[in-house]
């Protein structure tokens, strides 16, 4: 894929443009920026920033760090490895200094980058699946409210696409996660994109490194809305379809079609 010589610095505004209705829609829902006390970084730790900057490939693609989108087929594209083979799954896709002992996949991408693809192609996020809090940050039983536009437009598929003896592979992530009581693969409903939020001037998801869950989770960027995602002891990796551990993936987000 050939890169165009024209690299555009994104201006502060878009990124504030990019995290604002999160927050926005955090603040209006609690009244406060929601709080995980358990999974937040300490006050006093060190967060790095990160400059997003956008840049303009010759196929009519775009890219912010390691993350490509398409404009036209709003199809996210980024790198990713095989975590784990065996054990519970929480995530299907954490960074790599995030809680690696529970996800499917590792990346080293930025969740930052990652979300601004998301508002650039025009997804909504959507906090249907994000439990309201209480305000010293303990979970309700409830959860937050979406629009009609919101549900639609924040649904999304996720693939993975790897090399296979010479030819390149892509099937959807679902049928790499078996449900451990009824051994069979993960359904085909959507994976919704929520958002993450902003807490004291950070970036959740970034600070977290939580990018997808299965089990749902406030703090990550997507999570999946199928049965049974509220326990956290039934997905397991498919015992004979997912590749090494190492093996090195792109992992590929479209808008969901039923």
């Amino acid at each position: 894929m050939k890169r165009s010589l024209v690299v555009m610095k994104l201006p502060l505004q878009w990124l504030w443009i990019a995290m604002a209705s999160a927050t926005l829609m955090a603040e209006e829902s609690t009244g406060r920026a929601p709080v995980e006390p358990d999974r937040l970084p300490a006050p006093d730790q060190e967060v790095a920033e990160v400059t997003p900057a956008i840049e303009k490939l010759e196929d009519g693609q775009m890219k912010i760090g390691q993350v490509t989108f398409d404009p036209r087929s709003r199809r996210i594209r980024f790198p990713a490895a095989i975590n784990q083979t065996e054990g519970l799954l929480e995530f299907l896709i954490v960074h790599q200094n995030g809680k690696i002992h529970e996800s499917l996949l590792v990346t080293d991408i930025s969740a930052t980058n990652l979300n601004l693809a998301f508002k650039l192609l025009r997804y909504k996020a959507s906090r249907e699946l994000y439990y309201k809090l209480e305000a010293d940050g303990t979970h309700t039983s409830e959860f937050q409210e979406a629009t009609p536009e919101e549900k639609r437009e924040s649904r999304i598929r996720i693939l993975v696409e790897r090399e296979v003896d010479g030819r390149t592979e892509s099937i959807p992530v679902r049928e790499w996660i078996n449900h451990a009581t009824t051994e069979q693969s993960m359904p085909d409903s959507p994976w919704v994109y929520g958002g993450s939020f902003l807490y004291n001037g950070r970036f959740v998801a970034e600070s977290t490194g939580d990018l997808a869950a299965i089990f749902l989770s406030n703090t990550a960027l997507i999570n999946f809305s199928g049965k049974d995602n509220e326990l956290d002891e039934v997905w397991l990796p498919h015992p004979t379809r997912v590749p090494p551990e190492g093996t090195p993936v792109t992992v590929i987000i479209e808008p969901y079609k039923s």
